[in-house]
């Protein structure tokens, strides 16, 4: 009753992060779902440690939400209604905080993929993640 081959890789996405320049987001699929990776900035990192937690809807720090400072991984799903947020993209609006905007209802999410304004209730997702080595993470 183990699961298949098959099965087993798409349990994992192993993405290449070598080539994500500072600043830069990109959109992977694990399971069939989008998930963000973003290389932050040094003041997207300082602007998402100096949050107040008490104004937080859902209030997660940080530090709680990333291994690496320097790399975000969050499931691009809007936690309202299931949509795909924007900012992954050069010229996509990021919402009011510098992260990802959801134009359906919307929601925006900071630098740190948490829900600041608009009706989503929760952050965005953060999946289970590991770094492989220096230039890879696996996701699942």
């Amino acid at each position: 009753m183990n699961p298949s081959a098959d099965v087993l890789a798409l349990s994992t996405t192993e993405v290449d992060i070598s080539q994500i320049a500072v600043g830069q987001a990109i959109t992977v699929k694990w399971r069939g779902t989008p998930v963000f990776v973003k290389h932050r900035t040094e003041e997207e990192i300082k602007e998402a440690e100096d949050v107040n937690l008490a104004d937080l809807r859902d209030p997660q720090p940080d530090s709680a939400r990333v291994i690496e400072p320097q790399w975000l991984v969050v499931v691009g799903i809007c936690t309202h209604l299931g949509c795909v947020p924007l900012g992954t993209k050069p010229g996509d609006q990021k919402g009011d905080f510098g992260g990802w905007f959801c134009p359906c209802h919307g929601s925006h999410y900071d630098t740190s993929g948490r829900i600041r304004r608009g009706p989503a209730p929760e952050n965005l997702v953060v999946p289970p993640y590991a770094f492989v080595d220096d230039t890879s993470i696996q996701i699942g």
